[in-house]
């Protein structure tokens, strides 16, 4: 379905300003359609011939709806939007005419227009129209919480026709909470309570309020109930601030083990503050499962720090004994246990630092192969350099792979690129004369490079380590050869990791080892911020 924006581009000749009013009336509007008890459909003009689009819907939640189809993409003209043409074209409110149905279902229309205040504060032309449809099927008893949800109702459908609402948005804000279920207290000019919803009165008795809030200075109670004293300041701040016409950020209060969220919210229809609604919501289960969570992060994190600590520890007792030991083969291996235990306390390392049990893999490849070029028994340098992205990785999948890709890049330095007097017929390091007097004759050898591929396809993970050495052996067995470091990478990639692995010799010379890993459903790439793709 096409979004708002497409659809207000694609039809209207409105500007980019005015189609970002739309997205945040149809950001807040929630608020409005839950307490007009009705369906909120925001129409736009279309090329000035009478016709109206329809570029989003909302449906109440304390109330059923007047559509059970959807009617974004909607275009209508002639008598069924008369009342969008009176609103649109005349800049007020139309409440008049008699109840139409929609199919079985009697609703009554309403249009509001929508403004956009200029630069200067006053109020612009009319870039939209709100139409307000309720069902009319369910008979309600006008109880006073339904007269109150109905007045500020009102009260915010002609801040809409004026411009103020919505309110700007605070940098961080959402619009999800607190909803008008949640709790509603509506205050008169000079800050006294004159309605509480019943889950309204009963947030404020989790904190310790057991009188009724009508009649009450809210800014004043704030201050009394909030356990923290600059906490309580900022909250009864933030009532007097609506109060002033402005539209201060949500605040919490924490009183009695309990924790409430409020939003404060001028009321000033035709720019005359006239009070100010608060939202509230008892968020006390809420906060106490982010404290646990909190905790927890912390404890995995120390947990890692440690098994980082402890992994670090073993590999210098491994570096020690190697040091102690005569003999070459046994000093060899335990040199590289040394590198392996580190490249596993490399992740553990990257674990701490981080909020959850993944890992920004790209860094650690980076990090794996500059060691890999500083340990590796070798005279030849060998360039490293990393193609594509490896993403963030679960830790289960990463502490594995690091250690696949430690051994093959170590191999692929120390046994890829030998001496060049090893090699049969090499050519001699330095020109003969001959050759130094005609330049052409001298054909360079490439420079030493191994390469590590990565990227991400039908969520799975490929990865390929490429060198330009001297290539596998005449008579390598892809599935039994190898040294103790081939066999760990074989284990790991079958065994841990599900995956598969191919040794070959690549088609312009050298060595290519390509790795297979299949991703769990879910793996997130937060790089991109969605999941891999299908």
């Amino acid at each position: 379905m096409s979004t708002l924006r497409d659809l207000a581009e694609e039809h209207t000749a409105l500007r980019p300003a005015d189609i970002d009013h739309l997205h945040r009336i149809a950001g807040d509007w929630q608020l409005l359609s839950d307490l007009s008890f009705a369906d909120l459909l925001l129409w736009v003009p279309v090329d000035g011939d009478g016709t109206f689009l329809c570029v989003a819907q909302v449906r109440p939640t304390t109330a059923p709806t007047a559509y059970l189809d959807d009617q974004v993409g909607r275009i209508v003209g002639g008598a069924e939007v008369a009342h969008l043409e009176v609103a649109h074209r005349q800049g007020r409110i139309w409440r008049e005419g008699d109840p139409v149905w929609y199919g079985d279902v009697p609703a009554r229309h309403e249009a509001i227009p929508v403004r956009l205040r200029t630069g200067d504060g006053e109020a612009g032309e009319v870039i939209a129209v709100v139409g307000r449809d309720t069902n009319l099927s369910t008979a309600r008893t006008p109880s006073q919480l339904e007269l109150n949800y109905l007045t500020t109702a009102d009260d915010l459908a002609q801040m809409i026709a004026d411009g103020t609402f919505p309110p700007p948005r605070h940098p961080g804000e959402t619009t999800s909470a607190p909803r008008v279920g949640d709790g509603l207290v509506r205050l008169d000019a000079n800050g006294k309570v004159t309605y509480a919803s019943p889950n309204a009165q009963s947030a404020y008795r989790r904190l310790g309020y057991a009188s009724h809030l009508v009649g009450e200075d809210l800014a004043k109670l704030h201050r009394r109930l909030a356990g923290d004293p600059l906490e309580g300041t900022d909250a009864g701040n933030a009532v007097l601030a609506a109060l002033r016409g402005e539209a201060p950020p949500r605040r919490e209060i924490d009183a009695r083990g309990a924790t409430m969220l409020t939003r404060a919210l001028p009321l000033m229809p035709a720019g005359v503050p006239i009070g100010a609604l608060v939202l509230v919501r008892d968020i006390t289960e809420v906060r106490r499962r982010d404290r646990a969570l909190i905790t927890k992060d912390a404890t995995i994190r120390e947990i890692h720090h440690r098994v980082k600590n402890n992994l670090q520890t073993v590999a210098a007792l491994l570096r020690l004994q190697a040091r102690r030991v005569a003999m070459p083969e046994a000093r060899v291996a335990l040199e590289e246990s040394v590198r392996r235990v580190a490249s596993i306390a490399l992740v553990h390392e990257t674990l701490s630092m981080s909020s959850d049990e993944a890992v920004e893999f790209d860094g650690i490849v980076d990090r794996v192969a500059s060691a890999a070029t500083e340990v590796a028994a070798t005279e030849v340098s060998v360039g490293m350099r990393r193609r594509g992205t490896f993403g963030v990785l679960p830790a289960e999948i990463a502490t594995s792979l690091v250690m696949v890709l430690n051994e093959l890049l170590l191999n692929a330095v120390e046994h890829g690129f030998p001496p060049a007097d090893e090699e049969a017929g090499a050519p001699s390091a330095s020109p003969s004369p001959a050759d130094a007097a005609r330049p052409e004759a001298v054909v360079s050898a490439p420079r030493p490079e191994v390469v590590v591929s990565a990227h991400r396809a039908r969520k799975q993970l490929h990865v390929t380590v490429t060198d330009n050495g001297r290539g596998l052996p005449e008579q390598f067995d892809a599935e039994r050869g190898g040294n103790l470091g081939l066999q760990i990478v074989r284990a790991l990639v079958t065994g841990e990791l599900r995956g598969t692995i191919d040794l070959r010799n690549g088609a312009d010379g050298g060595t290519e080892a390509a790795i297979v890993v299949p991703l769990a459903r879910g793996t997130t790439d937060r790089l991109t911020g969605r999941a891999g793709p299908p």
